[in-house]
């Protein structure tokens, strides 16, 4: 029997491993690599963490809990941790921080010989003192038990549900999960974006009172980019906001419209054929048209869904904090822990869910060497 098994071999499950050396333990990982979502984060060089790491960056239901989890082991600690093994995060964009080359150097430092590939996890059970491990190649115990099985996001690299499936079946609520960080399909009256395909424009997005300014890519199936894929972390239902300009710019009478707003003429010709407003020299607009105009700084309208969970980068909600005691351990069973991207914490873009992922695999580390020398 083993001291504690972890499962989920990705970036909270390795990392809490790092800090577990001394307590005898293996991770169970059902693809034939650990760290898969790791290797495809961030463009391939894994934004590890953000500058500005604070809990309104994230989607939760606590964010009180989320406060005291990234206090315990913040962005400076991370960033000490990672200097301190040689790889050395660089300022791509700003305030978010990446491996200088690639995202193999951060799995590199999480790697562990303890990993067991191929082993799927089927149920968990607690018998006669100890946590009993279902799975596709027998059973296995433990003292403690880590779950860091990620969410349903990206299912091409084996996402799977057994975290909430575990959490479910030891009493724990599950707050409402959904694709997040993903593109938007849209409805029929928004037909006109689809025709924009490829383009992109800069614009602010507003959604339950959160802004957020970057591009938005215009594609076959719906719309996405930076600013869109964080939007899509607050938006459930209902109309968002595009200001596609802050202000319209003043218009010289005697110049075609088309030619006097700073968007891609493309974009602009759809968009004024949309609002039916014709593409004329700024005298010739009517005060109707003038009025149709100033949709370019307030376009609402309500998205049909999201691309998915083949799409989505990260999974809205799990596993309720308020059921965890402050070292990541189920309130509601001894030995039970869990960390990462399983819990109800989704960040932004931007290095915020890697940061989760390490703060609470750091905490729940401490929280299970203090479990095992009690127990």
């Amino acid at each position: 029997m083993k001291e504690l098994l972890i499962i989920g071999a990705g970036a909270a499950g390795l990392f809490a491993a790092k800090w577990l050396e001394g307590i005898d333990y293996a991770l169970l990982e059902h693809n034939d690599k650990a760290g898969a979502k790791i290797l495809i984060s961030g463009g391939g060089r894994a934004n590890v963490t953000n500058r500005a790491v604070n809990a309104s960056h994230y989607q939760t239901n606590d964010s009180d809990f989320v406060t005291k989890v990234l206090r315990r082991f913040d962005n400076r600690a991370l960033l000490a941790w990672l200097r301190r093994h040689g790889c050395e995060p660089m300022e791509r964009k700003p305030s978010q921080l990446f491996c200088p080359h690639s995202a193999k150097e951060l799995l590199a430092l999480l790697q562990s010989s303890r990993v067991r590939y191929g082993i799927e996890v089927e149920r968990l059970e607690r018998k006669d003192g100890c946590f009993v491990v279902h799975t596709n190649r027998g059973a296995l115990q433990a003292r403690a038990v880590l779950v860091a099985s990620g969410g349903l996001s990206y299912k091409k690299i084996g996402a799977s549900p057994i975290g909430l499936q575990i959490a479910e079946a030891f009493g724990h609520t599950i707050a409402s999960t959904a694709p997040a960080l993903v593109g938007l399909t849209l409805q029929k009256e928004q037909a006109w974006m689809k025709e924009l395909a490829g383009i992109s424009v800069t614009a602010m997005v507003e959604v339950e009172h959160k802004n957020f300014d970057g591009n938005i890519l215009f594609a076959h199936r719906g719309i996405s980019g930076p600013a869109i894929l964080n939007a899509s972390l607050y938006w459930k239902k209902g109309h968002i906001k595009i200001a596609f300009l802050p202000n319209l710019p003043k218009l010289l009478p005697h110049k075609q419209l088309s030619t006097q707003l700073p968007l891609p003429k493309r974009f602009v010709r759809a968009f004024l054929s949309y609002i039916g407003v014709p593409d004329v020299q700024a005298k010739k607009l009517s005060p109707r048209h003038k009025k149709q105009l100033q949709l370019l700084c307030d376009y609402r309208f309500a998205p049909a869904g999201t691309f998915g969970y083949e799409r989505a980068e990260v999974m809205r909600g799990g596993v309720m904090l308020g059921e965890l005691d402050e070292g990541m351990q189920s309130r509601l069973q001894e030995g039970l822990f869990f960390a990462g991207e399983v819990c109800d914490a989704t960040g932004e873009l931007g290095g915020y869910n890697f940061q989760w992922a390490f703060s609470s695999a750091y905490a729940a580390a401490e929280g299970i060497r203090n479990y095992l020398k009690k127990h």
